[in-house]
């Protein structure tokens, strides 16, 4: 295979083995990016150069472990690209892009060619995601926009906003500056949108955001990226 090489670094979020170190291997191989492999309890290297994607596999952190596992990132880790693979299916997919702030998508039954392709495009800034995919996640976007998701508790358009950041995966002081307002601020609302909606954490939220509103797409100015052959 021809593949173009990109200047980069990934850190492969997986559990060390022998499969994973020939999947690590491969990926250098035909990237040219600087590809480890991280433990999912480990701390990630917080020196970090201008391209990192980070490509977590999710037979080894859940949906479920998603949002925490974002939330304890290093702050200068926070804006990184990340992406899930060995995802099972569309539903499987949904679910993770609701818990956090994916940028890329690929399928268990992905082909290592295509996982490269999707690599060079995420460490130049795109989304990479199915056509099948994206056109769902447009569909919940656009109902969202126009309030079809609204539930019927109280939530007043600034906690509509606060909602959509968590479901994104972002963190209190994430929100405080998309919000141009105080971390304290932030924390208020969460306060109000967790009492109304009768859950008790973070966590909780999460779930009743999938449940309720469903994933919220997470940036829909580059949807049009995907609108290429793949």
């Amino acid at each position: 295979m021809s593949q173009e090489k990109t200047h980069g670094l990934v850190y492969i979020i997986t559990e060390k083995s022998p499969q994973a170190q020939l999947f690590a291997d491969y990926l250098h191989e035909h990237t040219g990016c600087t590809v480890s492999i991280h433990s999912p309890k480990s701390s990630l290297p917080t020196i970090i150069p201008n391209k990192l994607l980070i490509l977590i596999d999710s037979d080894h952190i859940g949906v479920e472990e998603l949002p925490e596992w974002q939330e304890n990132l290093p702050d200068n880790l926070a804006k990184t690209s990340l992406a899930a693979f060995n995802i099972r299916d569309m539903d499987h997919a949904l679910e993770a892009l609701s818990c956090a702030q994916l940028k890329g998508v690929f399928y268990r039954d992905e082909s290592l060619e295509v996982i490269c392709k999707g690599i060079h495009a995420l460490l130049e800034g795109e989304l990479w995601m199915s056509r099948d995919l994206m056109a769902r996640l447009i569909l919940f976007y656009r109902k969202y926009q126009s309030n079809a998701f609204r539930p019927a508790c109280g939530l007043t358009n600034r906690e509509m906003e606060i909602i959509s950041l968590l479901s994104a995966g972002s963190s209190n002081q994430q929100i405080a500056d998309k919000l141009f307002v105080s971390e304290h601020t932030v924390k208020s609302h969460l306060y109000n949108i967790f009492r109304k909606i009768n859950v008790h954490n973070r966590i909780q939220a999460l779930n009743w955001i999938h449940q309720n509103l469903g994933p919220i797409l997470p940036n829909i100015e580059t949807a049009r990226s995907l609108q290429r052959h793949r």
